[in-house]
Order: C-alpha cells, then structure tokens, then sequence
C-alpha cells in the first residue's frame, strides 16, 4: 500500500513536468493577425460590379456579383456576423482550415502533415490600361508563410471580369496543392437554374438545364485530352427563376480556359446562397510546390447580365473576338475539306480536280485531310503512320508543294491536317521511342482509334510535336491553316519522365501543349489553326487563345448540327464555328436533309463543304455556287455582329438567329423548321432583335427565286420588324430561308 502511495506521488509530481515538455513541442499560443482597416473593393465594369468586403480580422468576403452599384462604399454600413459554426461565410477564397468545413478553393498539405490553412488579407493594388483594369489582392497564411494573389481584370466595355490565382510556397519546405481554384464566387438567390453542356462523339455541346438544390453539383472532366467532348467548362446560371430566357432576367454565364482536367462545382450551403469553383481537377492532380515556387491557375471568366441569357452571351462573344480567339473577329476562308469527299483512299489526280471543283464553286481555301503520310507504315487507314509524318511517296509522288501550287494558282489558299499528340503503335516512333509514350510501367497500353498518347509532360516531346508542326509548314511554301486533330482520350496515364512524381502528369500535360502551341505562335502567327479534338473535345478558352477556330463536331448533319451550334455560342463566338454541308444521306447519321437546309444552317458559322463535288448534280451545283456567292457577302456579319437567337430549337418546331453589326445597320436572319409542321396561313412569327427601332431595313431572302415572306424586297421599320411583323412561312419539315437586312 506505501509503495502505490509513493508510486501515485511521484506520478504526481512527474505528470506536469511531462505536460511541460509536451506543451513546449506543441504550444497553443495562436500566431498573431494583424488587423487592418475595413473597407470595400470594388471591381467594376460599365455596367457590372464585383464588390468584396476586407474584415478588421482579414477575412475577405465577396458580397455583391451583378448589377453595377453607384454606392458599394455603403457595404460598411452593414454589421453582420460572417462566421457561424460552418465557418466564414462567403470567403472569397476559401481554404480547407480554421473554423471552414465546406468545399474550398484551396487545400495544402504540408511538409508536417499538417492541412490547416487560414488565409488573411495583406492588401491589394490596382492598375489600369486601355480597356481593363487590373485588381491584384494579397492573402497570407501566418502561420505558413503560404501566399494568395487573387488577380482580377476587369474588362469595362464587355462587362467581363477574368479571374486566376496565384499561389506562392513562402514557406521552407515544399507542400502539396490538393485544390487550387482558380476563383470562388459566392451569389445570393432565391432560385439557381444552372444550364451546362455535356455530349459525346458526334453528339457534341448538348445543352440542358436543371434548378439547383442543397449541397453539390459538380461538373468535371478526367479524360486528360478531349475534355470538352464530355463536358465543357462553362455554364449559364439564371438567377431567380426556374425558366430559362434568352432575354429576360438575370444571368451569370462563366468559362474556365483550360484544355486539360476541370472541375466546376456549385454548393448551396444551409443559409441558401451558391459558392461557385472552378479550376484544374484535384483527380489524381497533387501538385507539388518547392519552397519559393509560384503556381498560376488558369484563367475563370465570368460575366453578368440583366438581359437574359443572349446578353450574357453577347458579353462574351465581344470580349473574346477583342481579347482571347487567336485573331477574333477577322473572317477565316470557306473551304473544302478532303475527308469526307475522299477519306484515306485518293491520289494526286483525285485532290487537283477537287482543287478545281472549290475554285469553280468560289470557295477559298482547300485542305487536305488525313491520310497524306507514312511510307514504312503507309498511312492508308487508321491503324498506322501516326508519328511518321513524311509524304507518302506511293500517294503523293509529287509531294505536297505540287499540290499547295496547283491550289495558290487556282486562287485558293492551301491547308492540311495533322494529328502531332498522338502515335500509332505501327509506326517508326513508336519503335525508337517506346518511352515517349504515356504509360504505367507494367500495365498494358490501352489503344484508342488503334494509336497511343504522347507524353507532353516531356520537354523533349514537346520539342518533337513542335517540329512535327514546323516541318509540316516547310513541305510547301504558304501553307496556309493546319487542321489539328487530337482523337482519343488518356487512359492509364503515366509519364517515364516524371518518374515518381506522377500527380503532376495530367496539369503539365495541359502546359505542354501549350507551350508548343506558344513557340507555334511566335514562328507562324499568320497560319490559320483549327483546333479539331474528334469534333469539338477541345472547345475552350484555353485553346482558342491559340487557335483560330474549332471544328464543332465530326458530325455534320444539318439537324444535329442545328442543336451543337445554338449551345455552342452560348459560350462561343460562332467566328471560331467550322460549319460544312456534307452529301446525303449523312456519313454519321444516314439522314437526308435539303442542300438549301444543309448551306443554311452552314452558313450561320464559317462555311466549308466536306463532301466530292463532282458528285453534283447540274442542278444542286447551281445552288452551291448561289449559296457561296450569297454567304461571301454577309459573312462579316457572322465574324463579328452581335448575336440574337430567336427561337429555340429545344422548344418547339422552329430554330431562328440573328447577327446584327455592330452599328445597327445590317443583319442576317436563319430561320429554320426542325419538326413537322402542317402548312400555317400566318407563318411563323419572329421576333427580331437587336436593330434600330427608327431605321428602315430593306429585307431580301437569300438564294431563292420565290421567298417564304411576303414582304421580302420591301422595307420596314426596325421596331415593325422587332414588334412581330416578321413571319415568314416555313412550309414544313427542312424548310429553311435566310434574309439580309439593310438599313436606308
């Protein structure tokens, strides 16, 4: 008994020394926040304003994204408790630590385990230049020494702000980003009706909508390459309603410009206001970040407006022809295509008479499709000659200089397809560079269209692939566009390059590409570059930046084509929309569907043919020439007017859109009948928009002899027009007409 005495005094006396030692390791003394002064930011546009609140603790809140506020200043005058037990409500860029238990913008492990950070305000500045202003605002993990630039430009004339972040290792050891957002956006409502995108092969950018309740609604892409083709960055959010309008109502619309894995992810929390993120999928993506690096997300673009979804649209479409689609707004040639017309089967003879034929037809340009290349492993179907780009002297004795020439003499210009990410394992590179090939040791190499990734993670792939471009400029003098393709997805990715560090794989497999593409740009910033991934897996702002145009889908029947198009430039300028008419029935579908239906709908993007002419008959080539010749004279309107739909195919039997310039005075109207419909005494009433409601506009039907509208010839005022004075009569299923409107 004495000696369990003795033993609990002791314990006694040795339990607080331990408690000591323990406490000394693992002090609860807090780092100290140093306050600063309240005050509003407020990041403006000429009609929008992005209003965040500084705390005297440093929390930074986003309090107001819409309508521009004359007075934002009068936020101070609110006194409201921000933090509850879920956390700082409507943190502007909210990290995993501290009292924030939602989905966070940023999540760091640290070199001790540690995944805590709390990022406080330190200050920010501002500076303008032509048409943007440029907000950069510091936050500071104390403890950490991590580091947040949150780097907005705010773009006044188009209503657009573009967001990204910066993310700076101030520590000693190196961490690991989990998350790392390119924006958090909070918004307040009563009703979310969120419209997104999602598709397939040949079912591109199909659109639909649904309302927003509790919890998450993630939109995500883990494919690695063509990840657009399952969904795409971007979104519509129609504030307040449970409908979806063109022109009424408040809307956010935003796009992620990144061509790798995305993530969009919207959480309505407890008290009913929606955290928007965006950026890179955390998917298999812990990047690495040595002490004193900096990480850059990609760009996040947002814009605002009250005029319904077409004003949202018509913001972004301005903004990116100005400032993102590699020479937006200047109108790219109509073409021919040899895909469709040849596929992999044709000769030299086979392309001049098709060179022929575009030139007789009026088009401008002729480009010459897959199939071109390959002589170990000839290149005469899909199963061989990726990575072997030589002409393939059995097809092309002549080589492709003889065939750029003959197109340059006939007044066309000259362009051809290349596939540079991709090799098939019948191939000379896939036999000397086994390691150039993404892979996981020891597991099988999936195929995909019978070829394998390569790896753009590797800096000398990336030498190869830009060579691959640069030397297929050097076949001929004046190549004029480069169709790139891109036709599978990654599978069991891994790089030999990366060795252990194999999270890093799909984020600079995206900076790869683009790094190419850049030194592309440097050498030959005049080459037109379609951005083609299967049809559109690669329709984003991350590309475009790069590329003059996309190729929407592999699928060009006009009816599908009707469905990818109008969802399409609810994010996209429809400048960057390669538009061909195709035979019948259709490769992809078997429909059959008019010519005139086939070149009406064509000719609301950039027009092309992906057919053989010379199967014309005498009659339908009459109509080529028509509708080409009528195109060339308003297809500025395409490149660069503003556009209003005015009806949609997703709501009943009619499809119509309009572009109107800029000034007012000119327009072309696409009216379509998608669905049967018995004939209708009045016609179809529709709704312009856009025009100026004193001017008179001469109207005229394109490439007919006989138009659906009585008044076609005549003139009328814009607000008869805009009132519902315009109603063609569209007799029944792919009946279709084309007005242009100009004022007097």
């Amino acid at each position: 008994m004495k000696r369990f005495l003795l033993l609990v005094s002791l314990a006694l006396v040795l339990v607080p020394a331990a408690a000591q030692k323990k406490a000394k390791k693992y002090s609860h003394e807090t780092v100290a926040i140093p306050q600063v002064e309240r005050q509003v930011i407020s990041i403006e546009t000429q009609n929008t304003s992005l209003v965040l609140l500084v705390h005297p603790n440093g929390h930074l809140e986003t309090v107001h994204y819409g309508g521009k506020l004359a007075q934002p200043q009068q936020f101070l005058q609110q006194s409201v408790n921000t933090e509850d037990y879920n956390g700082f409500r409507g943190a502007t860029y909210p990290a995993t630590g501290g009292r924030y238990i939602n989905e966070p913008a940023l999540h760091v492990k640290y070199a001790d385990g540690s995944h805590n950070t709390e990022l406080y305000y330190t200050g920010h500045q501002v500076t303008k230049r032509d048409g943007c202003t440029t907000t950069v605002i510091g936050l500071k993990d104390y403890v950490t020494a991590l580091e947040v630039k949150l780097v907005y430009d705010a773009y006044a004339k188009e209503d657009v702000i573009v967001e990204h972040t910066e993310i700076l290792n101030g520590g000693k050891q190196p961490v690991q980003l989990l998350n790392y957002a390119s924006s958090s956006l909070y918004i307040d409502a009563d009703e979310y009706l969120l419209t997104h995108f999602y598709g397939a092969w040949a079912t591109d950018m199909q659109m639909e909508s649904e309302v927003l309740g509790h919890d998450m609604k993630v939109i995500e892409s883990r494919r690695g390459t063509q990840n657009t083709q399952g969904n795409n960055p971007s979104f519509l959010l129609s504030l307040d309603t449970k409908e979806f309008s063109e022109t009424r109502g408040e809307v956010i619309a935003g796009a992620l410009a990144w061509s790798g894995n995305f993530r969009l992810s919207f959480e309505k929390d407890d008290a009913h206001r929606l955290n928007i993120l965006a950026g890179i999928s955390p998917h298999a993506s812990a990047y690495p970040l040595k002490a004193g690096a900096t990480f850059v997300t990609p760009e996040m673009i947002y814009t605002f407006s009250a005029d319904g979804a077409g004003g949202a649209s018509r913001n972004l479409h301005r903004w990116a022809r100005q400032y993102s689609v590699y020479g937006g707004g200047e109108v790219n040639p109509t073409l021919l295509n040899s895909w469709e017309g040849a596929y992999f089967t044709f000769t030299t003879e086979t392309l001049l008479r098709m060179m022929d034929d575009a030139a007789g037809m009026g088009l401008e340009m002729f480009v010459l499709d897959d199939g071109w290349f390959g002589n170990n492993y000839p290149r005469n179907n899909d199963d061989a000659g990726l990575g072997d780009w030589e002409v393939n002297v059995s097809k092309l004795p002549e080589g492709i200089d003889y065939l750029a020439k003959h197109a340059h003499d006939k007044g066309l210009k000259f362009g051809i397809w290349i596939e540079p990410e991709m090799v098939n394992p019948r191939s000379d590179l896939a036999h000397a560079h086994p390691e150039w090939v993404v892979q996981s040791p020891g597991r099988e190499i999936y195929q995909g269209r019978n070829q394998w990734v390569l790896d753009l993670s590797n800096p000398a792939v990336e030498d190869f692939v830009f060579g691959i471009f640069d030397r297929t400029m050097q076949l001929a003098p004046n190549i004029d566009y480069i169709k790139w393709d891109c036709n599978r997805v990654v599978q069991s990715f891994g790089s030999t390059y990366l060795g252990t560090e194999q999270d890093r794989f799909y984020v600079e497999y995206t900076q790869g590409l683009y790094n190419v593409m850049r030194r592309i740009r440097e050498k030959y910033p005049k080459v037109i570059v379609q951005c083609c991934s299967s049809g559109g897996g690669r329709v984003d702002y991350g590309a475009l930046r790069y590329c003059n145009e996309v190729w929407t889908s592999d699928n060009t029947d006009g009816l599908s084509r009707v469905f990818m198009q109008y969802a399409t430039t609810m994010i996209y300028p429809a400048c960057i929309m390669g538009s061909h008419v195709s035979t019948v029935p259709n490769h992809q579908t078997g429909n059959v569907t008019p010519l005139k239906f086939r070149f009406d709908i064509a000719c609301a993007g950039r027009l092309g043919l992906e057919l053989q002419p010379k199967y014309f008959s005498e009659q339908d080539r009459a109509t080529v020439d028509r509708c080409i010749a009528s195109y060339k004279q308003y297809r500025d309107l395409v490149f660069t007017g503003d556009l209003y739909r005015l009806a949609s195919p997703f709501d009943g039997s009619y499809y119509g859109l309009m572009y109107v310039s800029p000034d007012k005075k000119r327009a072309v109207v696409y009216t379509y009948c998608i669905h049967f419909e018995p004939r209708t005494v009045g016609g179809k009433v529709f709704r312009l928009q856009g025009l100026d409601p004193g001017l008179n506009y001469k109207v005229v039907e394109q490439n007919v002899d006989r138009s659906c509208w009585w008044g076609n010839g005549q003139s009328f005022q814009g607000d008869f027009l805009m009132g519902g004075g315009f109603n063609p009569v569209l007799y029944g299923l792919y009946s279709s007409a084309v007005f242009v409107l100009e004022a007097e």
